[in-house]
């Protein structure tokens, strides 16, 4: 009991650090540009303490139950030796969590209003949900063949630019950041631990080399399939003739945060939610493990209070975020989108992409399993750091892009060329984590303000369409943290190089 305690609070400490640079940022922004103290300040600092209890708790459920369970799936899969229902396995696993995925429903929700029903939420939310089951059984399928993962990846964006010369405009925003909201906090680490166990048990396969990756192909997928739906709803619709329509959709899409008032009920709803969201990874999980596999789980109750500290951290931290961060850090958005100094908004992008990114539970969770798979050679908070730093000029260079009003393939193309060649001269042990970390820097706390600034800045500026420049912000954050890891590790090598001549 005394060890759990004190583990606890090791990991209570952590995760008062990560949420450091946020209060930082806001703060900042709160006293010195806006100069005005938010009205629900003891909300606020409740929300926040609420926010790094339900991390820890999260973090600590992950060791115990979510990668256990995980790396032992991928175990019995390969000594089982059956490919069909391992890759069946993969894609029941990303196409369940993707469907009820809360960051998915609500930009899928917000393309439906903006282009007044031409876009439907459910079908765009099947169209991400099953590129993403595709996705988890073509990275598994890669694996098992032992196939470079930057083959995959590199014809994968080649494919996404080719579409996007065929896709309307009106879908390209969309369709890129659709690849940055389909890996939950809940997800990554389950296909993270998925892809680790099932490198570690096939002969000939490195895990750091080989176990990383699906989570780069479950964000590279939706950009390519969500393309082809906007083509077939674009060319077989009619679409809306006036600007009447579209200004209806535009006024229905606009909202100012709203400061957090307790309800019983909504509180005790957002359980149900995070029940129900991470009720379909469980029922596949022990539907595989006891119907497929036949066999009982090891450690169930350690496992079962792992999977229990998981929900009731991840249930923690949403309501944290609603109290505390959602509130405070949207009206800022919004504020800044008001005033003609563009400089401080690219400020503000950048600040609160690097202080999100260091929070976010699904980065932390993969970058707890690259230092161990690594051997210590990839340092956690280190890997951190460079992710949180792409974010941050991802955010910056996408609202420089939206205030500009240039296209955002052309920057999003160049970002794609700058990938592959850093692929080119990166070494192989980082190749993959850094096509991963453009996947989970998106998540739970990232996604809700990135969309809410791109969404502001759309609305607020003249020469801008929502439907077209509101979207995107997302895409840039997962694009530039594979540039930054990959930069990371060839500077790494160079050095290492040097020291040695």
């Amino acid at each position: 009991m005394k060890e759990s305690i004190k583990l606890f609070m090791h990991d209570l400490r952590n995760s008062l650090m990560d949420l450091l640079p946020i209060i930082v940022v806001v703060a900042l922004f709160q006293g010195l540009i806006i100069q005005s103290m938010p009205e629900n300040l003891l909300s606020i600092i409740i929300g926040l303490s609420i926010v790094a209890v339900g991390l820890a708790l999260f973090i600590r459920g992950l060791e115990l139950g979510i990668f256990p369970i995980g790396e032992g799936l991928a175990i019995d899969f390969a000594r089982k030796g059956s490919v069909f229902w391992l890759l069946t396995f993969a894609f029941t696993i990303g196409f369940s969590t993707t469907i009820a995925e809360p960051a998915l429903i609500a930009i899928a929700q917000k393309a439906s209003v903006i282009s007044h029903g031409l876009i439907d939420a459910f079908w765009l939310r099947m169209t991400v949900a099953l590129s993403v089951g595709f996705a988890i059984a073509l990275g598994t399928l890669r694996i098992l063949l032992g196939h470079p993962i930057a083959y995959y990846i590199i014809s994968g964006y080649i494919l996404v630019v080719i579409v996007t010369f065929f896709a309307p405009k009106e879908i390209i925003g969309l369709a890129y950041d659709s690849g940055g909201v389909t890996t939950s906090t809940v997800t990554v680490p389950l296909v993270a631990a998925l892809g680790i166990g099932l490198a570690s048990s096939i002969k000939g396969r490195n895990p750091a080399i080989d176990g990383f990756g699906l989570i780069a192909f479950a964000s590279l997928t939706p950009m390519i399939f969500v393309q082809i739906y906007g083509i077939i709803v674009y060319h077989l619709s009619d679409l809306p003739t006036t600007t009447t329509l579209l200004q209806e959709g535009i006024e229905q899409s606009k909202s100012i945060a709203a400061t957090y008032t307790f309800s019983a009920m909504d509180t005790f709803m957002e359980l149900i939610g995070v029940i129900k969201d991470v009720a379909p990874i469980l029922i596949v999980i022990f539907f595989f493990q006891y119907i497929i596999i036949k066999k009982p789980v090891s450690h169930l109750k350690r496992i079962v209070a792992g999977i229990g500290m998981v929900v009731l951290g991840l249930y923690a931290f949403i309501i944290g975020l609603e109290m505390g961060l959602f509130p405070i850090g949207e009206s800022i958005a919004f504020q800044l989108t008001q005033m003609n100094n563009f400089l401080l908004v690219y400020l503000f992008a950048f600040l609160i992409g690097f202080s999100t990114t260091m929070a976010e539970p699904a980065l932390l969770a993969i970058a707890i399993k690259a230092e161990e798979i690594s051997e210590g050679r990839i340092k956690q908070n280190i890997l951190r750091i460079i992710v949180a730093l792409g974010v941050a000029i991802g955010i910056a260079l996408g609202s420089f892009r939206l205030i500009s009003g240039d296209p955002i393939h052309y920057y999003i193309i160049a970002g794609y060329i700058l990938v592959i060649l850093f692929t080119y001269f990166a070494p192989k042990y980082i190749i993959p984590i850094a096509y991963d970390s453009g996947g989970v820097t998106t998540s739970t706390v990232t996604v809700p303000l990135v969309a809410a600034l791109g969404l502001g800045l759309a609305q607020n500026l003249q020469w801008c369409d929502p439907l077209i420049d509101g979207f995107g912000l997302i895409a840039f954050a997962s694009l530039f943290p594979m540039l930054t890891v990959m930069g990371y590790g060839i500077h790494a090598e160079y050095y290492k190089k040097g020291v040695t001549q």
